[in-house]
């Protein structure tokens, strides 16, 4: 475990973990070093158990994720296809649905993202690992993605064309949420 201490403009001393498991400290500017060992000792329970928390959430996304094996050309290749199969005709749908139309949709195994919507090329991208979510949950993120053709950020004005053309998204993030432990983000997409 690595402890790193930053010293800021700040009031008061804050900790947290980061996905590693190491420990960030926040320090005002000017204490004493003396002092921030003192906070870190007095927080030394709380470092353990915060730190096993981390990695069994980990361990729990790791599971998640690999429900999906991606290792083979043979495993992509079929995923791409199924991946296909189940966002182009939402795609299609709510593309003419909304008025907008994506310059190119592609997929990508990512993790930390469900979605990514380019404004400036227009371009969506979808993680191949939204198949292992239920479709009415890939369907909010295909919602959630072309919104952003329509309003760039997560601003009320988006959460307005969220609720008009997929009026259950804040279920559907809530499910997605749950279904794979995740803790990222405010949305159901980005």
């Amino acid at each position: 475990m690595s402890i790193q201490v930053t010293y800021k403009r700040t009031n008061r001393l804050t900790m947290r973990i980061v996905k590693n498991g190491d420990v960030h400290v926040s320090a005002p500017i000017g204490m004493p070093k003396s002092e921030v060992e003192q906070f870190i000792e007095k927080h030394r329970d709380w470092i353990v158990e915060a730190r096993k928390r981390n990695y069994e959430s980990e361990k729990r996304r790791a599971e998640f994720y690999n429900q999906l094996p991606l290792k083979t050309r043979e495993q992509v290749n079929d995923s791409l296809q199924r991946l296909k199969a189940l966002i182009e005709p939402m795609v299609e749908r709510h593309s003419k649905e909304m008025g907008v139309k994506p310059s190119i949709v592609y997929y990508k195994p990512m993790i930390s993202r469900w979605g990514i919507c380019n404004v400036e090329d227009k371009s969506v991208c979808f993680s191949a690992y939204v198949l292992l979510l239920p479709e009415w949950c890939v369907e909010h993120i295909v919602v959630h993605e072309l919104c952003h053709l329509l309003e760039p950020s997560h601003n009320a004005r988006f959460h307005t064309l969220m609720d008009k053309y997929f009026p259950r998204w804040k279920e559907a993030r809530k499910e997605t949420r749950q279904i794979c432990k995740m803790e990222e983000g405010e949305d159901g997409g980005d």
